[in-house]
């Protein structure tokens, strides 16, 4: 296991730690915080793999801690996604390991198009309801399906995830906005705490900016899942499409 030590200034610190604040308020609230992160970290220049790694410890903990209040408020129910976690773990650990299998030459090519993807999905993913909707798929479809392969997906880029995964609740599991956002906690949990792992044996994690924003994130994610309402995906979507397409057309510039 390698220890990596990347330098950077005391403004751009501040910078980043602001930023992960930011991020856990809004990804309590939208689930895109990771879209936030990762952009700005290859913005500074760390290198894919790290920035990666990186953005996933500090995801943890704000995430940890909106599900904790969502949890302690009585909106999830963990026996009813137990088989959704077992097939997200899963899919988390293929993704994590297929992504450290690629060179990083590679990945810095790859990362650009990958943004400009999740920035075209964000631009036209739908807004979700206040409303129970009628289920299209039932738990057995749902878990294997969409709890491996955004398990997948996680493991191996990850930003949007919790997007992805309270879309799919509400689309395909007819849950309010509310209820979808709560249920999508657990899970993207458990694929960041996964990927996380496998990241750290690896030893890709920059400790001391992934320590500190860690601490931002769960202040931010505190305050952001107090805030769950329909106006939050309105106001924050805009600004993570900018800022992700800016930092992919700025990746692409450099190669």
């Amino acid at each position: 296991m390698r220890c990596i030590k990347i330098e950077l200034s005391s403004h751009i610190f501040l910078i980043l730690i602001m930023v992960a604040f930011i991020a856990g308020f809004i990804s309590s609230i939208a689930g895109a915080g990771g879209a936030i992160v990762l952009p700005i970290l290859l913005w500074v220049g760390l290198p894919p793999l790290n920035a990666l790694a990186t953005n996933k410890f500090q995801s943890v903990f704000g995430t940890l801690s909106s599900t904790i209040n969502f949890l302690g408020k009585g909106y999830i129910d963990f026996r009813a996604i137990l088989p959704a976690l077992c097939y997200a773990f899963v899919g988390s650990v293929l993704g994590t390991y297929f992504v450290q299998q690629i060179s990083t030459e590679y990945l810095s090519q790859l990362m650009p198009y990958l943004l400009i993807l999740l920035a075209l999905y964000m631009l036209v993913s739908p807004t979700l309801s206040d409303k129970d909707l009628p289920e299209k798929l039932t738990d057995n479809t749902f878990a294997p399906l969409i709890g491996g392969g955004i398990g997948v997906y996680g493991g191996f880029f990850g930003p949007g995830m919790g997007s992805f995964f309270a879309i799919a609740f509400a689309s395909l599991r007819g849950f309010n906005m509310r209820k979808a956002t709560a249920y999508t906690k657990p899970l993207v949990l458990t694929v960041n705490t996964t990927s996380m792992v496998v990241f750290l044996w690896g030893g890709y994690i920059v400790w001391s900016l992934a320590i500190t924003m860690a601490i931002a994130q769960v202040i931010g994610a505190r305050l952001g899942s107090n805030l769950v309402i329909d106006r939050g995906t309105a106001l924050i979507k805009p600004v993570i499409v900018l800022v992700t397409l800016a930092i992919a057309f700025k990746l692409l510039y450099q190669q």
